[in-house]
C-alpha cells in the first residue's frame, strides 16, 4: 500500500539510475551537430557547413552507440545520427566538403 505510482516518467537518459556523463555528452554532441546539419542542408549555400557538421554528427553518434548503456541513449543517438546523415548527404549533393574552394 505504500507504493507510489508515477504517471509521467521523468525525461532522462539515465534510466538505469546511474549517471553516465561521458555517454550523455556524446548524445548531446550528436544531437547538436545532427540538428545543425539537418537544418543547414536545406540551404544550398550552406553545403560546406552541413557536410562537416553532418560528418561530425555521424562520428559522434556512432561512437556514442558503441559506448551507450541505456536504451534511451541509443534512441536519441539513432535519431541524431539519422539527422546528421541526411545533412551530410544533402550537403555532399549540393557541393561537398570544399565545394569550389580548391
Amino acid at each position: 500500500m505504500a507504493q507510489t505510482v508515477r504517471r509521467f516518467p521523468a525525461l532522462t537518459l539515465n534510466t538505469d539510475g546511474h549517471t553516465h556523463p561521458r555517454e550523455n555528452a556524446f548524445v548531446a554532441v550528436a544531437a547538436v551537430f545532427g540538428l545543425l546539419a539537418f537544418v543547414s542542408a536545406f540551404f544550398h549555400n550552406l553545403h560546406i557547413m552541413s557536410s562537416w557538421t553532418g560528418l561530425v554528427g555521424i562520428v559522434a553518434g556512432m561512437w556514442g552507440q558503441f559506448i551507450s548503456v541505456t536504451t534511451a541513449e541509443r534512441f536519441a543517438l539513432v535519431i541524431s545520427t539519422g539527422l546528421a546523415g541526411v545533412g551530410l548527404y544533402l550537403g555532399l549533393a549540393h557541393g561537398g566538403f570544399f565545394g569550389g574552394l580548391w
